[in-house]
């Protein structure tokens, strides 16, 4: 015997809030279970995010702002933190300025870093080789450009 429209209607309507009701406890569930490992797309939005100052102090920092503020499209606060806003700035001048032809991506790798060399090398004092690591002349040379960068 088939079940009448109404009775069928009504096993539907059951089935249906029985699975919504189930998604939201899964929902709980989900909220308290433990956090997975980051995935390589997650660890590359953080590695964006990540604070990069070379070796500068907040100070000095704040006045590589404003330099990038000037002259590069910096639109971040002063906060003397060299972030993913500020390093995508200083990437723009890099590129127009001293080689650099990797993305605008904020990511201070070997690229930005051999390019920063580069512009160092010209005026602030660096003598080290354009290797793209930072090390102590870099960062040496990065501070006489950031004590001047911004009258």
């Amino acid at each position: 015997m088939r079940p009448s429209p109404l009775i069928r209607t009504a096993i539907s309507f059951t089935a249906a809030v029985g699975v919504a009701a189930g998604s939201l406890a899964g929902a709980s569930v989900a909220v308290s279970a433990p956090a997975a490992p980051p995935s390589a797309v997650t660890a590359r939005a953080d590695a964006t995010r990540t604070v990069n100052n070379l070796g500068l102090s907040t100070s000095e920092a704040k006045n590589v702002q404003c330099f990038l503020t000037d002259y590069w499209g910096y639109h971040g606060s002063f906060d003397g933190r060299l972030g993913s806003e500020s390093w995508q700035a200083m990437q723009r001048n890099l590129q127009a300025n001293w080689g650099y032809t990797g993305g605008i991506d904020g990511v201070v790798g070997s690229g930005t870093v051999k390019a920063l060399q580069r512009m160092l090398a010209d005026s602030w004092g660096y003598t080290g080789g354009i290797d793209g690591v930072a090390g102590s002349g870099t960062q040496a040379a990065f501070k006489r450009f950031a004590a001047r960068a911004c009258p």
